[in-house]
């Protein structure tokens, strides 16, 4: 996502959804992203390297296309579905991902609770990570970012509270101002940007449509049943 090549665009800044509770999981979810691109960020750029190929989701050898180099081999390939999740190739892709993450994850931690929620959140990475593998089994580039989980949650969130106004930064150009856009249209055009391959190469576009739909589609069985009185 090349940002400073744009003259306009929508960026979220808040939803009018309150929450009741505390999101910890959120919050933790943010810090544990914040502290790993930190650990990144102070290391020397071959160090780095090796640490985004270690940790990062590789097709090549998660499908045993290609071995995996002897000192890197002690990680199962399974694990980089998670640990993937929790990389960022730059300050903009963690600072996009966080703020989406945090406007929208809240509510849906709040309506989870913090155990179904992190359980929806982990799934929905993992299920987008695999969208990408099998659109592109043979790419050697590691896969990294929260992405595909976030994208589960603005597709569960689309489905739960497509009225809920989302107070966005629109500019066009000179012309910037907040404005209140229902989520039904924030999270739309998000997910078409997605299918249209909106800024470019080098973004695992399958990961972010594949996550978004797994968020539809298990928000229905996460969702806690209703109480019933006796």
């Amino acid at each position: 996502m090349r940002a400073s090549e744009e003259n306009h665009g929508l960026i979220p800044i808040r939803d009018e959804n309150p929450t009741q509770n505390t999101p910890y999981v959120t919050l933790g979810l943010i810090v544990i992203n914040l502290t790993v691109f930190f650990y990144q960020f102070i290391i020397p750029a071959q160090a780095e390297y090796v640490f985004l190929h270690q940790y990062g989701l590789v097709p090549v050898w998660f499908t045993g296309q290609a071995p995996v180099p002897a000192p890197l081999a002690w990680l199962p390939q399974p694990l980089t579905l998670v640990t993937s999740m929790f990389l960022h190739g730059g300050i903009l892709h963690l600072a996009g991902n966080m703020l989406y993450l945090w406007i929208f994850g809240n509510n849906i931690e709040d309506v989870l609770g913090p155990v179904r929620f992190i359980v929806f959140y982990l799934i929905g990475g993992m299920v987008a990570s695999l969208a990408h593998v099998v659109t592109g089994p043979s790419s050697p580039l590691p896969m990294i970012g929260a992405s595909g989980a976030i994208a589960a949650v603005l597709g569960a969130y689309f489905l739960l509270y497509p009225r809920t106004n989302v107070v966005v930064l629109l500019w066009f150009f000179f012309i910037v101002r907040l404005i209140r856009v229902p989520a039904v249209f924030v999270l739309g055009a998000w997910f078409l940007f997605q299918v249209i391959g909106f800024g470019g190469p080098g973004v695992a576009w399958m990961a972010h449509i594949g996550g978004f739909v797994v968020g539809l589609v298990l928000i229905r069985f996460f969702m806690p049943r209703p109480k019933t009185l006796h």
